[in-house]
């Protein structure tokens, strides 16, 4: 298994996945340009894409995807609710539904609620092979029934969006910083470093912190907090990387 995020912010977000058959993009919410030069960066044709799976409707998830299916004919992969709410698949053929689970070949896709403000927002855990990926973005808070699919995971893609204090003497009006904080909204670094201590365990290769807001983190903010709550919880793990908004991050095989 292979991944490589593309781009991952409030800009705009976008993740390479390539299993021993298949290519996929977890979301689509650059432009099509954009992905099609990010993919050529680490060797991958766009054509060659199989399928796109969908977390959510907001356009940073979603932007690029009425050219990238027009261009590609890729099957999207989605909540039954989605479909119905995002209109550029009106009519489109290739769709695969996933409520719960999914198998393609002897890839499974497991797919569960996060907690975001938008219709259906999902999450999932990419499995082939006993080598699992998790992809959880877009979330106020993680549901303690959701942990039996996230638990020593070999690769975490994990939301990390915003420093407290740095969100809360921002520029974001008071509407906005509510809506972030919120169990509908995103989750900080404090809240990602927790719960990934929950989580991790010995089959665990990388951690991947993604969706990191431009206004409201930092690198080594982000960094700094998932080390010293490790550190206070006596975990020695240190394969953890930021994804940006506009760099392509290297290519991690497991």
């Amino acid at each position: 298994m292979k991944v490589s995020v593309l781009s991952s912010g409030s800009k705009g977000n976008v993740t390479f996945l390539e299993t021993n058959s298949k290519r996929f993009l977890l979301d689509a919410g650059r432009n099509y340009k954009y992905i099609n030069d990010a993919l050529k960066s680490i060797d991958v044709d766009i054509k060659s894409i199989d399928y796109v799976i969908i977390s959510h409707d907001h356009s940073d998830h979603i932007s690029a995807l009425k050219t990238l299916i027009a261009k590609t004919g890729a099957t999207v992969i989605l909540s039954q609710k989605l479909l119905y709410q995002i209109e550029e698949l009106n009519d489109y053929p290739h769709i695969l539904v996933c409520e719960d689970e999914l198998m393609i070949d002897d890839i499974k896709i497991t797919s569960f609620k996060s907690s975001h403000d938008a219709i259906d927002s999902r999450n999932f855990v990419i499995e082939e092979n006993d080598t699992r990926l998790g992809y959880i973005t877009d979330t106020g808070y993680i549901n303690t029934k959701n942990f039996k699919y996230l638990k020593n995971l070999d690769i975490y893609l994990f939301e990390s969006n915003h420093d407290i204090e740095l969100l809360q003497h921002g520029p974001y009006p008071a509407w906005l910083k509510k809506r972030v904080l919120s169990d509908d909204g995103h989750l900080s670094n404090k809240a990602a470093a927790f719960y990934l201590t929950k989580l991790i365990g010995d089959k665990t290769k990388e951690i991947i912190l993604i969706h990191l807001s431009e206004t409201n983190n930092l690198e080594d903010i982000a960094l700094e907090t998932i080390n010293n709550t490790f550190m206070e919880y006596g975990i020695d793990f240190h394969n953890i990387i930021c994804a940006r908004q506009n760099e392509v991050t290297k290519v991690i095989e497991v």
